[in-house]
């Protein structure tokens, strides 16, 4: 696909999409010097219906901003964000319908929960703002069923536990099922592995899998470890400073990662299959937010930039079957010549 065809592709949206973002944009104001903070620029994502999808990149990339506008807590300052190909209106008065359907579960399961209530308490509270539980169904056997849903048995032993009485794991498993007590469709689970112990985080990803494969829930996971992504997801998105740089299915990305962020993620997560041994190396650190560089974002750090990536915004390009990528090395008008990239580049993939 040429870059002219790629942008109106991405403009018409996806069909069957179940939450999508269009253009998602959301700039904060620094409350001393007034500066303006680019959080989230023009995020372009489609959710599937029954679908994992994994947000990807380094602390500070914007993915917890991003979940926070998929979930409707923050308003964007500019773009459109779609429940079932209808745009979601800003305000109250649709405010909780939204919230049943989309919820999101915080990276912190202590902070989290109020730390002066049981979990009777935050299980009970959802479900009677709901009206979720249903006729003939006592509140307590509907807590003992969202409690049995996220493998914490017997009920019993869990249900008047205080937070602090709780493992990291089981507080992280009370949040997921406070979220599931109004019956979404859609969990946003934003980085909800990464405070736990290693020994226990396989066990909250086989929970999420369990509940896109028993229930159908559609789930974003936002990680910044691109390879428990590869293990969980169907599909991957890699966000940088703020910008959404390469998307595909989750085996693609991986495997022939197509942007030079994604080949240093790959590079500093080596895994068993091989996948992650993408050499790369990177000059400096990450951009930063507050004055973002012009053009490509990445190209002060990346080894194949050219003169157009410091100046021009790159287009997202189609490089494979699903699999989009924003830089001007996929762009054929713009791309250098084999012989013309410095010795010892690499070439992309």
């Amino acid at each position: 696909m040429t870059v002219a065809e790629a942008a109106p592709e991405r403009a018409a949206g996806q069909p069957g999409a179940l939450l999508e973002a269009r253009g998602l944009t959301r700039h904060f104001t620094a409350p001393r010097t007034r500066a303006v903070v680019h959080a989230v620029d023009d995020a372009w994502m489609a959710l599937a219906p029954g679908s994992i999808t994994a947000l990807v990149g380094e602390s500070g990339s914007g993915k917890s901003t991003l979940a926070r506008l998929l979930a409707g807590l923050v308003p964007p300052t500019s773009g459109e964000l779609r429940l079932d190909g209808k745009a979601v209106t800003p305000g109250r008065r649709g405010r909780r319908g939204y919230a049943r359907d989309v919820q999101l579960v915080l990276q912190d399961p202590f902070s989290s929960l109020n730390p002066v209530h049981d979990v009777r308490y935050h299980l009970a509270r959802p479900l009677q703002v709901h009206k979720m539980v249903p006729a003939g169904v006592s509140l307590d056997d509907a807590i003992t069923g969202l409690l049995e849903r996220v493998a914490l048995t017997p009920a019993s032993q869990f249900i008047r536990k205080y937070p602090h009485e709780l493992s990291g794991g089981q507080r992280q498993r009370v949040a997921i099922a406070r979220a599931l007590a109004v019956q979404p469709r859609v969990l946003l689970a934003d980085e909800p592995v990464s405070m736990l112990d290693v020994s226990i985080r396989l066990g909250v990803l086989n929970l999420l899998a369990d509940l896109r494969e028993n229930d159908g829930l559609t789930i974003l996971y936002i990680t910044h470890d691109i390879a428990s992504a590869r293990y969980l997801s169907d599909d991957i998105a890699v966000m940088y400073a703020g910008e959404i740089v390469e998307s595909g299915p989750a085996v693609t990305v991986t495997d022939e990662p197509s942007h030079p962020y994604t080949q240093l993620l790959l590079s500093a997560a080596p895994d068993p299959d091989g996948a992650g041994d993408v050499p790369f190396t990177a000059r400096g650190g990450a951009a930063s937010l507050l004055a973002p560089p012009s053009g490509c974002r990445f190209h002060p750090r990346c080894p194949h930039a050219m003169a157009i990536c410091s100046a021009t915004e790159p287009p997202a390009v189609t490089v494979a079957a699903g699999q989009v990528s924003s830089c001007w090395l996929h762009a054929p008008d713009q791309a250098p010549k084999k012989g013309e990239r410095e010795k010892g580049e690499r070439e992309p993939r």
